[in-house]
């Protein structure tokens, strides 16, 4: 799979991130319905591996890709990038009751952004070793600014060190997540890569849920509403929008155009949904300046002939098999 245009690739990561807003809006109803919040995460994995297996019964290449991942001899620690989404999942779970969802954001995007800047610094992602440069720190530095004028009058909880810290490590996380995904793929295809994600992410959601004991619990009531079910269809969508952002701008403005699109979708949902907050000036505010923080971490040269090859450890300057370096410089 060739790198689409940076423009294409980030208009499809915003719109990941509209469902990731939905997908956090549904699991949280399910979690409250089922008596245990762990379980709207559990269903949602699981939807979503459903729709994976599914795909791999149905597209052939899929199973080609797979089939492939020894050949790419990438190393072990490339696949193990479904454990940054259980991550957050379940961080989420216990420390938005704690920190309260304002301070969790702002939180989890600035173990995010460091977790942005670290992966590109050691190319970690296929679109290989990127600088630390002037526009990309002040660009990570204006996506923390946006996320808090964002949050301006939602509720904080206790400021305690441990959960805020856990937070910043979910953030770091889904960047890990993000970078190692986008390795794989560039061995063997967006689809192998998203169904080795989502066997992963499961296998640690499940961990997680049957150590809290959720998996012994009968839940109160299933949910009858259809749309609550969906959350596994969005996970999907999401992490397919992360590899082909990944893939073509890196690990950073990926991330922080995903973070515009939540904000966005977020202020759709207030708006839409009966009950709503309603249009949040603040809210919109914030998304413009996250997108702008993505421009701005966008200037600057890319190093060229840095891209990791398939099965090699990062930054080690080779192209990667399939690849080469295009002969203008369109991000960093």
């Amino acid at each position: 799979m060739r790198s689409l245009p940076p423009t294409v690739a980030l208009a499809l990561v915003a719109l990941g991130g509209v469902a990731s807003a939905a997908q956090g809006v549904i699991n949280a109803e399910f979690g409250e319905r089922a008596g245990d919040p762990v379980l709207g995460a559990v269903v949602n994995n699981l939807g979503g591996s459903v729709l994976v297996l599914l795909a791999l019964l149905t597209w052939p290449s899929i199973r080609t890709g797979l089939r492939g991942l020894r050949a790419a001899r990438l190393p072990w620690w490339s696949y193990l990038g479904g454990l940054g989404g259980a991550t957050i999942v379940v961080v989420a779970t216990y420390v938005v009751p704690v920190l309260g969802v304002a301070a969790f954001t702002i939180a989890q995007v600035a173990g995010g952004s460091l977790g942005g800047l670290a992966a590109d610094r050691a190319g970690l992602a296929p679109v290989g070793r990127l600088p630390l440069t002037g526009p990309r720190v002040a660009g990570a530095l204006l996506g923390l600014a946006a996320v808090t004028l964002a949050q301006l009058g939602r509720p904080v909880g206790e400021l305690a060190v441990g959960p805020v810290l856990l937070a910043v490590a979910g953030g770091l996380g889904v960047a890990l997540q993000s970078a190692l995904n986008g390795r794989v793929a560039a061995a063997v295809g967006t689809g192998a890569s998203t169904a080795v994600n989502f066997a992963v992410s499961t296998a640690g959601v499940f961990t997680a849920a049957a150590v809290a004991g959720s998996l012994l619990r009968p839940p109160a009531s299933w949910p009858a509403d259809w749309y609550l079910w969906t959350g596994g269809l969005l996970g999907v969508t999401i992490v397919v929008a992360l590899l082909v952002g990944v893939r073509s701008v890196g690990v950073l403005r990926t991330g922080l155009v995903l973070v515009g699109g939540q904000l966005g979708g977020s202020l759709l949902l207030d708006a839409l949904l009966p009950g709503g907050a309603g249009l949040r000036l603040p809210v919109l505010a914030g998304a413009v300046l996250t997108l702008l923080a993505a421009v701005v971490a966008g200037r600057g040269g890319r190093v060229r002939g840095t891209r990791p090859t398939v099965g090699a450890g990062p930054g080690t300057g080779a192209v990667a098999a399939g690849d080469r370096p295009p002969a203008t410089d369109r991000r960093h």
